[in-house]
């Protein structure tokens, strides 16, 4: 595979990392469809057992997904803003503190975010509470799936 198709699929992981704090966009399918055209492409054996791995947790996550209660955004002031920092506090902590990072470093973000809005403590704390139940659990469970099946693949692709 040249550099231009690795980069390539490297953005669409990317994309994919990004797509799932934004509502709408199928942001774990993203990231396996990537992985996918990687595997069929480079045709080894590590390969093959990244993209089954990949399909196998991300049916799981989805399963898990589906039995999650559904989300409900309206009126907790989720904003573009708050998505960013969730999204960074995540990868940040997901590169800091490889694969068990990601959870504090949503959670973190989310809390930054309405303590930086509301200033008390008191109150972010509460609003960071009544975000992470309405919808953080589910985007927390696709995000962590897709930062581990991007990060195999960036380890499968230095090391090979």
């Amino acid at each position: 595979m040249g550099a231009w198709q690795l980069l390539l699929v490297g953005l669409v992981v990317l994309l994919g990392l990004f797509g799932v704090l934004l509502p709408g966009v199928p942001g774990p399918w993203l990231v396996w469809a990537a992985v996918m055209w990687w595997a069929l492409h480079v045709q080894t054996s590590v390969a093959w057992w990244l993209l089954v791995g990949a399909t196998g947790l991300m049916l799981v996550t989805q399963v898990v997904v589906w039995r999650l209660p559904k989300r409900r955004v309206r009126g907790l002031g989720v904003s573009g803003r708050m998505v960013a920092y969730a999204g960074g506090g995540a990868l940040l902590g997901f590169v800091l503190l490889p694969v068990v990072g990601a959870v504090p470093g949503l959670v973190g973000g989310v809390y930054l975010c309405e303590r930086l809005r509301l200033g008390g403590h008191g109150q972010a704390a509460a609003a960071t509470r009544a975000v992470m139940r309405s919808a953080g659990t589910s985007v927390l469970v696709q995000l962590c799936a897709c930062l581990l099946v991007a990060g195999a693949w960036t380890g499968a692709v230095l090391a090979g």
